[in-house]
């Protein structure tokens, strides 16, 4: 496989960072609006607004941790790219996948409890998290192996 340069490599990260984060922002905004709806305290026991604003912090850490390459990149070395850099930013991204999806599946859930009212709402919102984590974690980790043994 082909290494990249540093300066691709870190092109491609800082726009797989900006594609992202309009969807978690926007997702993020949504959160926030849902306080302030009526049904918010009429639906959700006190217990799921605890829940929600949990998820809600979930997805600002994403936020937080999806922004911090651009922000790196900008006030620490704008001119020049380094292999640390790239290597920081990575994990980074990675790193806000996870609350970003637990934050995902937490709304999912109170949205799957409000329609449905039942014990599935549960196991819905937790098949959503093995979807992402499956997704996001491994799935690549596969792709990366069958990489490994090709070689």
């Amino acid at each position: 496989m082909e290494k990249l340069p540093l300066s691709t490599a870190a092109q491609m990260l800082l726009e797989e960072c900006r594609m992202v984060l309009p969807g978690i922002q926007a997702l993020f905004g949504f959160q926030l609006i849902a306080v302030f709806n009526q049904g918010f305290s009429e639906k959700l026991r006190p217990l799921e607004q605890h829940i929600h604003l949990v998820a809600t912090g979930l997805v600002a850490i994403a936020v937080a941790l999806i922004m911090a390459p651009a922000a790196l990149h900008r006030q620490a070395g704008a001119q020049h790219v380094s292999a640390a850099f790239i290597r920081t930013s990575s994990l980074l991204l990675l790193c806000s996948m996870l609350p970003l999806a637990l934050g995902i599946s937490l709304d999912f859930y109170l949205v799957a409890r409000i329609i449905l009212e039942s014990a599935w709402s549960a196991a819905l919102a937790a098949g959503l998290l093995a979807v992402f984590l499956g997704l996001w974690f491994g799935l690549p980790r596969l792709y990366a192996a069958r990489a490994h043994r090709e070689r």
